[in-house]
């Protein structure tokens, strides 16, 4: 395949995909809701002074709609699905880096 359309193709799926990303950001209200709620909820931390920001006591702290929505298999099967990915990943690049070492030595 050609250079040119190779980064043609890629410059076309990033401005498709920024664009869908601004139209959900602005459908949605953009960030000024989630902005105005983590501004209350920092100012409701510091007047109780809150505690720590990593707390082993508590566990694994996950998202109140995941938790409370009873998608935590789901959550876990995700969490577990992109770690086994990533391992793969990790074990592929490093096979095939050592197959790339030995054709180098052998020419």
């Amino acid at each position: 395949m050609d250079r040119w359309k190779q980064y043609g193709g890629l410059a076309g799926l990033f401005a498709v995909c920024l664009a869908a990303g601004l139209w959900g950001f602005t459908s949605t209200g953009g960030a000024l809701p989630w902005a105005n709620r983590s501004a209350q909820a920092l100012q409701r931390g510091v007047q109780q002074s809150g505690g720590a920001l990593v707390d082993t006591g508590r566990g694994i702290v996950v998202a109140g709609p995941i938790r409370n929505g009873g998608m935590m298999l789901e959550f876990v099967g995700v969490v577990v699905l992109l770690a086994v990915i990533g391992i793969g990943l990790y074990v592929y690049a490093d096979r095939y880096r050592e197959h790339d070492e030995s054709d180098r030595a052998t020419r």
